[in-house]
């Protein structure tokens, strides 16, 4: 004979009393930065710099399991890191004009563009900051374009207001 387990919101109060804290985005990206504590997480904390001067509304969220994403009206770029780079992917690279050349990976895809910055490279900031104001301006031209949602088909015998 099998016992059965009751739960009852008595046996769960509890649990349900503590509370965690949720953690925002620029919390998981500082501990990135000094958990790497070499030239990536000094060329990350770089970069993150560059792209806030370059739009003061970025959005910072932490996605794909540990992937720190900057967004506003949709993702702009993420900031990856690697063994021997920092990758800064472009959602939408592929419809970015690059006058000064920093797109230097993922040049075949579509869609995305990176860049790849290794432990010696300079960052160029003026031009980073026009390609961070440019995919800006390419999602808010794609938000202003989107169509509209129709509504939904009301019932039959009911009357729309």
């Amino acid at each position: 004979m099998q016992s059965a387990v009751r739960f009852s919101c008595e046996n769960l109060e509890p649990y349900m009393k503590e509370s965690f804290p949720a953690q925002p985005a620029s919390a998981f990206i500082d501990a990135k930065i000094n958990q790497l504590g070499d030239w990536r997480g000094k060329t990350l904390a770089k970069v993150r710099a560059i792209i806030h001067k370059a739009d003061p509304e970025i959005v910072e969220e932490w996605k794909w399991m540990g992937t720190p994403v900057f967004s506003h009206a949709g993702i702009i770029c993420t900031g990856e890191t690697y063994k021997n780079v920092v990758k800064l992917t472009f959602a939408r690279g592929a419809a970015l004009k690059d006058p000064s050349g920093l797109f230097n990976s993922s040049l075949d895809g579509n869609v995305r563009r990176a860049i790849d910055i290794r432990e010696d490279d300079k960052v160029d900031e003026a031009a980073l900051k026009a390609l961070i104001r440019a995919a800006l301006a390419l999602n808010l031209e794609g938000q202003k374009n989107k169509p509209k949602k129709k509504p939904k088909p009301s019932p039959p015998g009911t009357k729309r207001n």
